[in-house]
Order: C-alpha cells, then sequence, then structure tokens
C-alpha cells in the first residue's frame, strides 16, 4: 500500500524543514499504531555480510535524517537493512540560522545547510536506548562548529567514546560543506594524524567493550581523483573498516538556473549521483577489495542501486530519493539488488 504519492502534494506545499520535521512526527506516531509494517509489506531477506556483520539485506538509510536518533523504529519498520543516526556532535547545537532546506524539483534534488543541528551526544544515546530496534545501528560523528579543526580529534574521540557500546559502526564525518573548514580534515596530512588518533582509541575501546566496532569515514564528491586515490591509501594504511561515498556537494552545474539553485550548502539528490558513482569507483579501482565502500548519493531507483554496485559498493545508502519516492523506494532498491 503506498500513499506518499497522495501525501507528497501536500508535503510539497510546506516549508522542506518543516515538512521533514513532520514526517519524522508522523512516521512515529505511525509504528506506535503498528502501521509502517502493515505498508512496507513482506519481501525476502538478502543478508549481507560487509566488515564482519551481516546486514539484513544491503539497503540502508543515511545519516542526516534522524539526527538525533528520534524515529530509529519508525524507519527500521519501512524494511530498511540499517539504520544510520547523526550526524551527531559532543555538545547539542542549533545549526545554520533558517530557512536552510530547499527543494529543486525540478532536477529531483536538495540543498541544506543545517550545519550539524542536533540535541549532543547524550540526547543520542537517550534515544537509542529507548527505541526498540536491534538490527544494524550505525551513529555518525561530527564536531561542533566552534571547535577549531586542530582540536577536531577530541570532538570525535568524545563523541566515539560514548556511541561506541550502541553503535554497530561508527561513521566519521569530516565531509560536510556546512560546518567551517570541515573539508580540510580530508586533506592528508589531517586526515593521517585523525586516523591514526580514531584507530589507536577504537583498539583501546574493543578491550574496555569486549566488542570490535568498525569505524568507516564519509568523504565528498568534490575531490579529485588523485585526492581520491590518496583518501584510500590512508584508508589502508590505517586499517580503517569502511569508507562511505559520498556525501552533498558544492558543484551546481546540474542546477545552474533553477531557483534556490544560488542557496549555500550542500546538493543533493539526483544531480549528485554521476560525481558519487566516479568516487566509487576510484575508490574501487584503489581499495582493490581490501575494505568495504558503501555508496550513497542520487539513488532514485533501483537501477541507480544497482549502478552503485557496479562501480565497486557494497551496500547502498538512500535520502534525498525518499522525499522525491518515498518509502517505495526502498522496495524497489531491494527488489533491484536481489
Amino acid at each position: 500500500m503506498n500513499i506518499y504519492p497522495l501525501l507528497k502534494p501536500l508535503l510539497f506545499q510546506l516549508d522542506a524543514e518543516q515538512a521533514h520535521d513532520l514526517t519524522l512526527q508522523s512516521l512515529k506516531r505511525a509504528e506506535k499504531l503498528g502501521l509502517l509494517a502493515l505498508a512496507a509489506g513482506r519481501m525476502p531477506e538478502q543478508p549481507t555480510q560487509v566488515m564482519g556483520l551481516t546486514f539484513p539485506n544491503p539497503v540502508g538509510l543515511a545519516a542526516g535524517l534522524d539526527k538525533n536518533a528520534a524515529v530509529i523504529d519508525g524507519m527500521a519498520a519501512l524494511g530498511f537493512g540499517f539504520i544510520e543516526v547523526g550526524t551527531v556532535t559532543p555538545r547539542a547545537q542549533p545549526g545554520n540560522p533558517k530557512p536552510r532546506l530547499f527543494r529543486l524539483p525540478e532536477a529531483q534534488a536538495i540543498i541544506n545547510r543545517f550545519g550539524f543541528n542536533n540535541l549532543g551526544v547524550d540526547q543520542l544515546i537517550q534515544n537509542v536506548k529507548a527505541a526498540k530496534f536491534t538490527g544494524i545501528l550505525g551513529i555518525n560523528i561530527g564536531k561542533n562548529f566552534d571547535t577549531p579543526n586542530d582540536r577536531a580529534a577530541e570532538d570525535y574521540l568524545t563523541c566515539m567514546r560514548k556511541v561506541y557500546s550502541h553503535a554497530s559502526y561508527i561513521t566519521v564525518n569530516i565531509s560536510s560543506p556546512n560546518t567551517k573548514n570541515l573539508r580540510a580534515l580530508q586533506e592528508k596530512d589531517a586526515l593521517g594524524q585523525l586516523l591514526a588518533t580514531l584507530k589507536s582509541e577504537q583498539k583501546i575501546l574493543s578491550q574496555v567493550h569486549g566488542k570490535y566496532v568498525p569505524v568507516v569515514l564519509k568523504i565528498a564528491p568534490d575531490l579529485t581523483t588523485e585526492q581520491v586515490q590518496e583518501i584510500a591509501e590512508l584508508l589502508m594504511q590505517h586499517s580503517m573498516d569502511g569508507v562511505i561515498a559520498t556525501n552533498t556537494t558544492l558543484a551546481r552545474q546540474a542546477v545552474a538556473g533553477l531557483k534556490h539553485a544560488e542557496e549555500a550548502g550542500g546538493l543533493s539528490g539526483a544531480p549528485v549521483k554521476a560525481g558519487a558513482t566516479r568516487v566509487i569507483q576510484t575508490l574501487a579501482a584503489t581499495l582493490q577489495g581490501s575494505l568495504p565502500i558503501i555508496g550513497v548519493g542520487g539513488i532514485l531507483n533501483g537501477e541507480d542501486a544497482k549502478e552503485k554496485m557496479a562501480a565497486g559498493a557494497s551496500l547502498v545508502q538512500l535520502y534525498s530519493g525518499l522525499i522525491y519516492k518515498g518509502p517505495q523506494l526502498i522496495k524497489d532498491c531491494r527488489k533491484a539488488l536481489l
């Protein structure tokens, strides 16, 4: 039962962030009433082994939609194989001034400049504890906007220590374009230091908690081929567990002339598809299977999901496509990847 085509015109009449908040509230209510399981229907499981974890199916929710882990159970009921929440920072922060979320329907795209708005890592953990979900949960961590880059590692370590026992895997977000200078952490020397610090902490935490939680890096689509290769080499050198490709783009060629195209922020949806796939291909060629790639960016149908897998991804994640296609997209991608 797909009612999203009926709801979408109503949601698109609202301010984009209002519609986002309303959708999350509605999802929470619908899950409590048991309506989502009915809507999702039954599909065959597609167990996928990645990073030592068994994913029930390879289609996941990307970070950013449920920043505070407030609707984990609702998202899980839609049929995702895994859920990634966050980005979360050590301290709560309001993010950038509103408006900060814009739809570009002609391009099936979205621009956001949220700026890691979230209630802080302690609140996220409370929400994770309150959820019934027992599946694979990724927790995406970032730094506070006012933490200088030379102290960024402290923020990542704070979050990592707090979420470690609650996460199936941890994603280190150094690629959002909406926190000033964050992407500079992708540069070789800064990244090498950060990865060494995180890997050392992971070793300590795995002993303290008696379990190994994989740590993956999320990168931008705006990197040159040489930069992607450089990052891939560092990931192998520091024995990282995986890489997510990609975050949103700063490029605007694909939406030039459209309303809102000049808004500051990260562009996602259909226009980022080719760039994300290019980064996945470069990573795959350099990594040669030494660590897995999670593909995200511009997946709006099952064929797009297949394209990411063909490029070298082991798993895929959805976000903006859900805004345009609704929960049916999850089912379409799962079917295409059977």
